[in-house]
């Protein structure tokens, strides 16, 4: 009597296998011809299959008539979920699959390009406007609330109109081809002529009229084409970064490709930080070197526009790269449709979800921690450093050493997110912004006394204040690079993409803005109450602590939510990679097929007269 193996896993085997082994083509691995596209009709062997191809091999004598057969091998298979034969491996590189390699290394070289372009536009901005004839640093807290922000909303409401007409490679070209060619306009052809297109004479009579008090009002008027160079600095940052990167990045990776690289992403970028500090401080300093009558800063804005149209390019560049060699990855299929909403629909929609508000409050409150710290410090700076060649000398330093920092905690942060995970990453950059702020403001506030300590030390309170400030300004930024971007970027994968399109436009181009603006405005209340910004330092403090702590609420309640949502994202792939189908085929006596009942393999034929036969079964 023959064996018959039912072993689980196995196939089970004809009892004449070097009968069987003839008629199949030795030329052809088993693999293949189990996986034959075409059915073979051959004298005592056939091949069927319905969802997995599978072989079915027939001897001489045939079985019962309405004898039953069932591929152990393939049941026991995808019981356990897991492929019946070994799937090939996608080619290495240091460990690193090739695909991915080709998804980070072109993201990597685009966050490179754009940090350097908003490094160099964020460093100019401030200069621009503080330093011009007829204005001051009051136009900033004007600027930020009064212009920028409903710039930004006017922004979010056209992106989301045309993010329900156009295709997202029309749509990120539509949205960063104007900024390329705003730049380098305004560097060769609005700065040559703001002499002529600014209202001077108007702006004085207006000054005159309504007095010194709304000096900062009407500095946005008499520059307005300056103004419009600082909104467009802001917006690169709030548009090109978080919505058009980000949103990218986050269409091409996997959660756990984002968790491995999102916070290396960041290392490129840093090393950028580096050299267009570099830069800032090279055409800073090379206005000292021109000869009289030549306008330095005319100079230095051609050539530092030049760069950023250039770098511009570069970006749409590897975006139309990534996009043509890279594959998609695949998504749960399971996943909710959003039907197309309009613009009303839109916002209501995002704010009755508890899980954007939560992403909101944390956008917002970073805005207005960092805002309520900065705009202190710059005022400190601008009184340590009254020259626009130092100012921006110094901002240069301020760059490179940011840079530095933040590279550093890259390095750092993959760690962090392995071994904490998202939650206390996610909280790690409102405790520093806490501490950090902390020892600013007390040194502000008791500067006096500690005056001789300092002394020793060769510095003076104020010096010491803008060394203090950079460094909280330093850490602050290096770990929102580092961890805040990735954790707020993570938040938004397993999100449904209607969700995840609307939502990172009415987050990040709208939530970051009134963060910035709210900062202002909380900012310009208290100047109103208490007389002066140094009058309100105490109180300042204190609401800096009362929005850390929200902040730090809002991130708790965001990770439960972001865990949930990724579990439920991991059981609905698990049950799509189960639900393998395997068909029940009978075999009749005649030697036709025929769909029947399973019955169980053990009860089959004592004698060995009969033949086991492989074909899928359909549960």
């Amino acid at each position: 009597m023959e064996a018959v193996l039912q072993t689980r896993g196995l196939l089970s085997l004809p009892p004449n296998p070097t009968r069987a082994r003839s008629l199949l083509n030795p030329s052809q691995g088993l693999k293949q011809r189990l996986f034959a596209s075409k059915s073979l009709g051959l004298n005592g062997l056939s091949l069927s299959y319905k969802r997995v191809p599978s072989v079915v091999a027939k001897p001489n004598g045939l079985p019962p008539k309405g004898k039953n057969f069932i591929c152990k091998a393939e049941a026991a298979a995808a019981a356990d979920g897991q492929p019946l034969f070994r799937e090939t491996e996608n080619p290495k590189f240091l460990g690193i699959e090739l695909v991915t390699l080709k998804k980070i290394i072109p993201l990597g070289l685009m966050f490179f390009c754009i940090l350097f372009n908003y490094t160099i536009l964020r460093d100019t901005k401030d200069v621009l406007v503080v330093t011009a004839k007829g204005s001051s640093a009051e136009i900033i807290p004007f600027l930020k609330t009064w212009v920028n922000l409903p710039m930004a909303v006017g922004f979010m409401l056209l992106y989301t109109k045309l993010a329900n007409v156009l295709s997202k490679k029309a749509l990120f070209y539509t949205v960063i081809v104007p900024f390329i060619t705003f730049f380098g306009a305004f560097g060769f052809l609005l700065y040559p002529l703001s002499n002529y297109i600014h209202p001077e004479a108007l702006a004085d009579k207006l000054l005159a009229v309504l007095g010194p008090r709304f000096l900062g009002p009407l500095a946005i008027m008499r520059i307005w084409s300056f103004c419009l160079f600082y909104v467009m600095a802001e917006l690169w940052g709030s548009v090109v970064i978080s919505v058009l990167f980000w949103g990218f990045a986050n269409q091409i990776t996997t959660v756990e490709e984002a968790k491995r690289f999102y916070p290396l992403f960041g290392l490129g970028a840093n090393i950028a930080l580096i050299f267009s500090g570099r830069t800032v401080k090279y055409f800073s300093n090379l206005r000292k070197n021109l000869g009289p009558g030549v306008d330095g800063w005319a100079v230095s804005l051609k050539g530092m526009m030049s760069i950023v149209v250039l770098m511009g390019f570069a970006i749409c560049f590897l975006y139309w790269w990534v996009n043509k060699f890279v594959p998609l990855p695949t998504r749960s299929k399971k996943k909710k449709e959003k039907p197309k909403m309009g613009t009303m629909e839109s916002l209501k929609f995002l704010v009755s979800s508890r899980y954007i508000r939560d992403l909101a409050t944390l956008v917002v409150a970073y805005g207005i921690s960092i805002n309520l710290v900065e705009v202190t410090w710059k005022s400190k700076l601008k009184a340590q450093f009254p020259s626009p060649n130092e100012y921006s000398s110094f901002m240069g330093d301020f760059s490179t050493a940011t840079g530095i920092a933040t590279f550093t905690m890259m390095l750092l942060s993959q760690f962090i997110f392995d071994k904490y995970g998202w939650g206390v990453a996610a909280k790690i950059t409102p405790t520093v912004l806490l501490l950090t702020g902390v020892g600013f403001f007390s040194l502000i506030l008791f500067g006096g006394p500690l005056g001789p300590t300092i002394a020793k030390f060769g510095m003076t309170p104020l010096l010491a204040a803008v060394y203090v400030g950079a460094m909280q300004n330093i850490f602050s930024k290096s770990a929102k690079y580092s961890l805040f971007d990735p954790c707020k970027e993570m938040a938004y994968i397993p999100l449904d993409e209607d969700t995840k399109v609307k939502g990172k436009a009415a987050i990040d181009v709208v939530c970051n803005p009134l963060g910035k603006s709210g900062g202002a405005l909380i900012q310009q209340f208290m100047i109103l109450t208490f007389g002066s910004l140094a009058n309100s330092t105490p109180y300042l403090g204190g609401i800096l602590l009362v929005i850390v702590l929200a902040w730090l609420s809002a991130a708790k309640s965001l990770d439960t939510q972001f865990t949930a949502l990724r579990r439920e994202e991991e059981l609905e792939k698990e049950m799509e990679r189960a639900a393998v189908k395997i068909p029940v085929v009978s075999e009749s006596g005649n030697g036709s097929l025929a769909s029947g009942s399973s019955l169980n393999p053990a009860a089959g034929d004592s004698t060995g007269s009969s033949s086991e036969t492989s074909t899928p079964s359909n549960i």
